[in-house]
This record gives structure tokens, C-alpha cells and sequence, in this order.
């Protein structure tokens, strides 16, 4: 059985969040979570469901491969 690849990702949240001025409290409220869980996307410290990525994707009116970089972690 090969390997279980492991991915990582960079959310670009706070740059599409500051370009509509609005704050991660606004945001969560619009998308359902905490300020705690945008402030843990926006530090690439919390994996998103894809219900949660999609939900602020549309926000931003964007894709979510526009929303999150995702790369294959080096070995």
C-alpha cells in the first residue's frame, strides 16, 4: 500500500476580508462560526469543511482554489 500523501494549505482570507474592509467578526457571523475560527483559517491553523470553505468563498464571490492555495507537502 503506498504512502498517505499529506497536503497543506494557505488560506488568502485576511486579503479578500481587508479588500471589502470588513472584519473577521462580520465575516463569521455571515458565514456561522466564531471570530476564534476565521482568526485559526487566516493563520493556516484550522482545516476548513468544505461546507465552511465554500460558505466564505461565496462571500468573497470567488472560487475556493482562488480562496486556498493547497500543495503537497515536501518530504
Amino acid at each position: 500500500m503506498a504512502g498517505k500523501k499529506k497536503y497543506q494549505f494557505e488560506s488568502k482570507i485576511h486579503v479578500y476580508r481587508a479588500t471589502k474592509r470588513m472584519t473577521q467578526q462580520e465575516l463569521a457571523d455571515l458565514v456561522g462560526v466564531s471570530r476564534q475560527t476565521i482568526m485559526q483559517l487566516e493563520r493556516n491553523r484550522y482545516n476548513p469543511s468544505m461546507l465552511l470553505a465554500y460558505s466564505i468563498a461565496r462571500v468573497f464571490d470567488v472560487s475556493i482554489e482562488e480562496l486556498f492555495d493547497f500543495k503537497e507537502e515536501e518530504k
